[in-house]
Protein backbone atom coordinates (compact mmCIF):
# COMPACT_ATOMS: atom_id res chain seq x y z
CA UNK A 1 0.00 0.00 0.00
CA UNK A 2 1.32 3.45 -0.92
CA UNK A 3 2.12 5.87 1.89
CA UNK A 4 -0.69 8.24 0.93
CA UNK A 5 -3.20 5.37 0.84
CA UNK A 6 -2.67 4.31 4.45
CA UNK A 7 -6.07 4.58 6.18
CA UNK A 8 -6.60 7.50 8.53
CA UNK A 9 -8.96 8.37 11.36
CA UNK A 10 -8.59 12.09 10.65
CA UNK A 11 -10.55 14.35 8.32
CA UNK A 12 -8.88 14.04 4.90
CA UNK A 13 -10.15 17.49 3.91
CA UNK A 14 -7.66 19.21 6.22
CA UNK A 15 -4.71 16.93 5.42
CA UNK A 16 -2.03 18.68 3.38
CA UNK A 17 0.72 16.08 3.71
CA UNK A 18 1.11 12.51 4.96
CA UNK A 19 3.51 9.64 4.53
CA UNK A 20 6.54 7.96 6.04
CA UNK A 21 9.59 9.78 7.38
CA UNK A 22 12.83 7.76 7.17
CA UNK A 23 14.83 7.72 10.40
CA UNK A 24 18.51 7.05 9.77
CA UNK A 25 20.91 5.37 12.11
CA UNK A 26 23.48 7.71 13.61
CA UNK A 27 26.23 5.12 13.49
CA UNK A 28 27.71 3.06 10.66
CA UNK A 29 26.18 1.94 8.41
CA UNK A 30 24.09 5.08 7.88
CA UNK A 31 20.97 3.49 6.47
CA UNK A 32 17.26 3.83 7.21
CA UNK A 33 16.60 1.94 10.42
CA UNK A 34 12.86 2.61 10.53
CA UNK A 35 10.09 4.88 9.27
CA UNK A 36 7.66 7.09 11.15
CA UNK A 37 4.13 7.60 9.88
CA UNK A 38 2.99 11.22 10.00
CA UNK A 39 0.19 13.52 8.91
CA UNK A 40 0.12 17.32 8.62
CA UNK A 41 -3.23 19.06 8.86
CA UNK A 42 -3.57 22.75 8.07
CA UNK A 43 -0.86 25.07 6.79
CA UNK A 44 -0.98 28.09 9.11
CA UNK A 45 2.03 29.89 10.60
CA UNK A 46 1.69 28.49 14.14
CA UNK A 47 3.15 24.98 14.08
CA UNK A 48 2.13 22.32 16.60
CA UNK A 49 3.54 18.83 17.04
CA UNK A 50 1.47 16.42 19.14
CA UNK A 51 3.41 13.55 20.75
CA UNK A 52 1.27 10.53 21.68
CA UNK A 53 1.58 8.29 24.72
CA UNK A 54 2.22 4.64 25.45
CA UNK A 55 1.19 2.08 22.82
CA UNK A 56 -1.32 4.45 21.23
CA UNK A 57 -1.40 5.68 17.65
CA UNK A 58 -1.58 9.33 16.67
CA UNK A 59 -5.30 8.83 16.04
CA UNK A 60 -5.74 9.51 19.76
CA UNK A 61 -5.36 13.21 18.87
CA UNK A 62 -8.49 13.17 16.69
CA UNK A 63 -10.31 15.97 18.54
CA UNK A 64 -7.21 18.17 18.53
CA UNK A 65 -6.54 17.64 14.82
CA UNK A 66 -10.20 18.32 14.02
CA UNK A 67 -10.05 21.61 15.93
CA UNK A 68 -6.64 23.04 15.09
CA UNK A 69 -6.37 21.54 11.62
CA UNK A 70 -9.50 23.41 10.58
CA UNK A 71 -8.18 26.81 11.69
CA UNK A 72 -6.19 28.97 9.28
CA UNK A 73 -3.76 29.94 12.04
CA UNK A 74 -2.28 26.48 12.64
CA UNK A 75 -0.27 23.68 11.10
CA UNK A 76 -0.71 20.42 13.00
CA UNK A 77 1.79 17.56 12.90
CA UNK A 78 0.89 14.16 14.34
CA UNK A 79 2.82 10.92 14.05
CA UNK A 80 3.02 7.36 15.29
CA UNK A 81 5.94 6.74 17.62
CA UNK A 82 8.22 3.85 16.75
CA UNK A 83 6.59 0.57 17.69
CA UNK A 84 2.94 1.43 17.07
CA UNK A 85 0.42 2.26 14.36
CA UNK A 86 1.71 2.76 10.83
CA UNK A 87 5.28 3.36 11.99
CA UNK A 88 7.87 0.60 12.00
CA UNK A 89 8.70 -1.36 15.14
CA UNK A 90 12.49 -1.71 15.16
CA UNK A 91 14.17 -4.08 17.57
CA UNK A 92 14.01 -2.75 21.13
CA UNK A 93 14.05 -1.91 23.90
CA UNK A 94 13.44 1.79 23.30
CA UNK A 95 14.32 4.87 25.33
CA UNK A 96 12.60 8.23 25.56
CA UNK A 97 15.86 9.79 24.38
CA UNK A 98 15.88 7.73 21.17
CA UNK A 99 12.18 8.38 20.60
CA UNK A 100 12.86 12.11 21.04
CA UNK A 101 15.55 11.88 18.37
CA UNK A 102 12.90 10.32 16.10
CA UNK A 103 10.62 13.31 16.64
CA UNK A 104 13.42 15.81 16.00
CA UNK A 105 14.32 13.98 12.78
CA UNK A 106 10.66 14.28 11.75
CA UNK A 107 10.66 18.02 12.49
CA UNK A 108 13.79 18.38 10.37
CA UNK A 109 12.21 16.30 7.62
CA UNK A 110 9.19 18.61 7.62
CA UNK A 111 11.40 21.70 7.52
CA UNK A 112 10.12 22.88 10.90
CA UNK A 113 13.49 24.19 12.04
CA UNK A 114 12.85 27.86 12.85
CA UNK A 115 13.91 29.39 16.15
CA UNK A 116 10.86 29.39 18.46
CA UNK A 117 8.91 27.92 15.58
CA UNK A 118 7.03 25.03 17.17
CA UNK A 119 4.61 24.31 20.00
CA UNK A 120 5.03 20.85 21.55
CA UNK A 121 2.17 18.98 23.22
CA UNK A 122 3.05 15.65 24.80
CA UNK A 123 0.78 13.29 26.70
CA UNK A 124 1.88 10.52 29.09
CA UNK A 125 4.86 8.76 27.44
CA UNK A 126 4.62 11.52 24.84
CA UNK A 127 5.21 14.03 27.62
CA UNK A 128 8.33 12.14 28.66
CA UNK A 129 9.53 12.18 25.06
CA UNK A 130 8.71 15.89 24.88
CA UNK A 131 10.97 16.59 27.86
CA UNK A 132 13.81 14.93 25.98
CA UNK A 133 13.00 16.91 22.84
CA UNK A 134 13.04 20.11 24.89
CA UNK A 135 16.42 19.19 26.37
CA UNK A 136 17.87 18.92 22.87
CA UNK A 137 16.28 21.78 20.89
CA UNK A 138 14.97 24.33 23.41
CA UNK A 139 15.69 27.24 21.06
CA UNK A 140 13.19 25.87 18.52
CA UNK A 141 10.29 25.65 20.99
CA UNK A 142 7.74 28.43 21.59
CA UNK A 143 5.66 26.51 24.14
CA UNK A 144 5.73 23.11 25.83
CA UNK A 145 2.64 21.36 27.22
CA UNK A 146 3.28 18.40 29.51
CA UNK A 147 0.06 16.42 29.89
CA UNK A 148 -0.49 13.66 32.51
CA UNK A 149 3.20 12.83 32.51
CA UNK A 150 6.20 12.26 34.76
CA UNK A 151 9.89 12.96 35.18
CA UNK A 152 10.28 9.25 35.93
CA UNK A 153 10.96 7.03 38.91
CA UNK A 154 7.35 6.70 40.04
CA UNK A 155 5.44 3.47 39.28
CA UNK A 156 1.92 3.54 37.88
CA UNK A 157 -0.95 3.11 40.36
CA UNK A 158 -1.84 -0.55 41.00
CA UNK A 159 -4.91 -0.57 38.74
CA UNK A 160 -3.00 0.99 35.87
CA UNK A 161 0.06 -1.20 36.29
CA UNK A 162 -2.06 -4.35 36.22
CA UNK A 163 -3.82 -3.20 33.06
CA UNK A 164 -0.61 -2.17 31.31
CA UNK A 165 0.92 -5.60 31.94
CA UNK A 166 -2.16 -7.42 30.61
CA UNK A 167 -3.00 -5.33 27.56
CA UNK A 168 -0.14 -6.33 25.19
CA UNK A 169 -1.06 -10.01 25.49
CA UNK A 170 -4.81 -9.64 24.91
CA UNK A 171 -6.05 -11.23 21.69
CA UNK A 172 -9.73 -10.25 21.80
CA UNK A 173 -10.11 -6.64 20.56
CA UNK A 174 -13.38 -6.14 22.46
CA UNK A 175 -11.80 -7.29 25.71
CA UNK A 176 -8.85 -4.97 25.15
CA UNK A 177 -11.08 -2.00 24.32
CA UNK A 178 -13.05 -2.57 27.53
CA UNK A 179 -9.82 -2.57 29.53
CA UNK A 180 -8.52 0.55 27.80
CA UNK A 181 -11.74 2.41 28.62
CA UNK A 182 -11.36 1.74 32.35
CA UNK A 183 -7.69 2.77 32.28
CA UNK A 184 -8.21 6.03 30.40
CA UNK A 185 -11.47 7.37 31.82
CA UNK A 186 -13.30 7.48 35.19
CA UNK A 187 -16.25 5.08 35.31
CA UNK A 188 -18.61 7.87 36.37
CA UNK A 189 -17.77 9.83 33.24
CA UNK A 190 -18.02 6.78 30.99
CA UNK A 191 -21.53 6.04 32.23
CA UNK A 192 -22.70 9.66 31.93
CA UNK A 193 -24.71 10.91 28.91
CA UNK A 194 -22.61 12.07 25.97
CA UNK A 195 -22.66 15.79 25.25
CA UNK A 196 -21.73 15.12 21.62
CA UNK A 197 -24.18 12.32 20.79
CA UNK A 198 -27.51 12.61 22.66
CA UNK A 199 -29.04 9.30 23.65
CA UNK A 200 -25.66 7.61 24.12
CA UNK A 201 -23.26 7.36 27.02
CA UNK A 202 -19.66 8.49 26.84
CA UNK A 203 -18.67 4.83 27.04
CA UNK A 204 -20.72 3.95 23.96
CA UNK A 205 -19.26 6.85 21.99
CA UNK A 206 -15.67 6.10 22.97
CA UNK A 207 -15.99 2.36 22.33
CA UNK A 208 -17.43 3.00 18.86
CA UNK A 209 -14.51 5.25 18.00
CA UNK A 210 -11.96 2.77 19.28
CA UNK A 211 -13.54 -0.01 17.23
CA UNK A 212 -12.98 2.02 14.07
CA UNK A 213 -9.40 2.76 15.07
CA UNK A 214 -8.71 -0.91 15.74
CA UNK A 215 -10.19 -1.86 12.38
CA UNK A 216 -8.06 0.57 10.33
CA UNK A 217 -4.80 0.34 12.32
CA UNK A 218 -2.48 -2.61 11.93
CA UNK A 219 -2.01 -4.66 15.11
CA UNK A 220 0.83 -3.49 17.33
CA UNK A 221 3.75 -5.94 17.39
CA UNK A 222 4.55 -7.31 20.84
CA UNK A 223 8.11 -6.03 20.39
CA UNK A 224 6.79 -2.51 19.90
CA UNK A 225 4.48 -2.65 22.93
CA UNK A 226 7.09 -4.01 25.33
CA UNK A 227 9.81 -1.72 23.99
CA UNK A 228 7.66 1.38 24.52
CA UNK A 229 6.88 0.18 28.04
CA UNK A 230 10.61 -0.12 28.70
CA UNK A 231 11.10 3.46 27.52
CA UNK A 232 8.50 4.65 30.03
CA UNK A 233 9.92 2.58 32.91
CA UNK A 234 13.50 3.75 32.36
CA UNK A 235 12.67 7.43 31.76
CA UNK A 236 14.43 9.84 34.11
CA UNK A 237 14.76 13.62 34.00
CA UNK A 238 16.60 15.18 36.93
CA UNK A 239 15.41 18.26 38.78
CA UNK A 240 18.34 20.17 37.33
CA UNK A 241 17.32 19.28 33.79
CA UNK A 242 13.68 20.14 34.47
CA UNK A 243 14.70 23.58 35.69
CA UNK A 244 16.86 24.08 32.62
CA UNK A 245 13.98 23.06 30.32
CA UNK A 246 11.59 25.46 32.03
CA UNK A 247 14.04 28.37 31.98
CA UNK A 248 14.79 27.94 28.29
CA UNK A 249 11.24 27.84 26.91
CA UNK A 250 8.92 30.87 26.81
CA UNK A 251 5.80 29.07 28.04
CA UNK A 252 5.44 25.74 29.85
CA UNK A 253 2.08 24.24 30.84
CA UNK A 254 1.70 21.22 33.15
CA UNK A 255 -1.79 19.74 33.15
CA UNK A 256 -3.29 16.66 34.81
CA UNK A 257 -6.49 15.17 36.19
CA UNK A 258 -7.28 14.09 39.74
CA UNK A 259 -8.48 10.58 38.80
CA UNK A 260 -5.60 9.29 36.67
CA UNK A 261 -5.05 5.53 37.03
CA UNK A 262 -1.97 5.43 34.80
CA UNK A 263 0.20 8.39 35.85
CA UNK A 264 -0.58 9.58 39.36
CA UNK A 265 -1.31 13.32 39.64
CA UNK A 266 1.54 13.57 42.17
CA UNK A 267 3.92 13.33 39.20
CA UNK A 268 2.57 16.55 37.71
CA UNK A 269 2.61 18.16 41.14
CA UNK A 270 6.31 17.34 41.37
CA UNK A 271 6.96 18.83 37.94
CA UNK A 272 5.19 22.02 39.02
CA UNK A 273 7.22 22.28 42.24
CA UNK A 274 10.48 22.00 40.32
CA UNK A 275 9.49 24.00 37.23
CA UNK A 276 8.32 27.00 39.23
CA UNK A 277 7.79 29.27 36.24
CA UNK A 278 5.40 26.80 34.58
CA UNK A 279 1.62 27.05 34.73
CA UNK A 280 0.02 24.13 36.56
CA UNK A 281 -3.59 22.95 36.12
CA UNK A 282 -5.43 20.00 37.69
CA UNK A 283 -9.01 19.19 36.63
CA UNK A 284 -11.49 17.40 38.88
CA UNK A 285 -13.18 14.19 37.82
CA UNK A 286 -10.61 13.73 35.08
CA UNK A 287 -8.76 10.59 34.04
CA UNK A 288 -5.69 9.89 31.94
CA UNK A 289 -7.15 10.67 28.50
CA UNK A 290 -7.75 14.30 29.40
CA UNK A 291 -7.68 15.36 25.74
CA UNK A 292 -10.48 12.94 24.90
CA UNK A 293 -12.57 13.40 28.02
CA UNK A 294 -12.69 17.20 27.82
CA UNK A 295 -11.60 18.04 24.24
CA UNK A 296 -13.13 21.51 24.09
CA UNK A 297 -11.61 22.59 27.41
CA UNK A 298 -8.29 21.04 26.50
CA UNK A 299 -8.19 22.71 23.09
CA UNK A 300 -9.07 26.05 24.66
CA UNK A 301 -6.22 25.85 27.19
CA UNK A 302 -3.86 24.84 24.39
CA UNK A 303 -4.88 27.87 22.34
CA UNK A 304 -4.17 30.07 25.34
CA UNK A 305 -0.80 28.38 25.87
CA UNK A 306 0.20 28.81 22.24
CA UNK A 307 -0.83 32.47 22.34
CA UNK A 308 1.09 33.14 25.54
CA UNK A 309 4.14 31.36 24.21
CA UNK A 310 4.08 33.41 21.01
CA UNK A 311 3.48 36.63 22.95
CA UNK A 312 6.47 35.84 25.18
CA UNK A 313 8.65 35.26 22.11
CA UNK A 314 7.53 38.49 20.47
CA UNK A 315 7.96 40.39 23.73
CA UNK A 316 11.47 39.08 24.22
CA UNK A 317 10.74 37.76 27.70
CA UNK A 318 12.57 34.46 27.14
CA UNK A 319 15.98 33.60 25.85
CA UNK A 320 16.04 33.27 22.07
Amino acid sequence: MAETELPTFFDPRTCVRKGLCPIKKKCWPSTHSHNLYYEQHGSGPEKIIFVMGLNNSCFGWVRQVAHFGDLDKYSVLVFDNRGVGNSDAPWGPYTTSAMAEDAIALLDFMGWTEVRGVHIVGISLGGMISMEIASRIPERIASLTLTVTTAGGSPAPAKGLSGLLRAPFMKDPEEKIALVMTLLYPDAWLDAPSADQPGKTNREVQVAGYRVRVRITRPQPLMGALSQMWAAVTHRVSAARLKKIESGIPKVLIITGDADDLVAPSNSEYLARVMRGAEYIKWEGTGHAINGQWPDRFNAILEQTFREGRDAVNGGTAAA
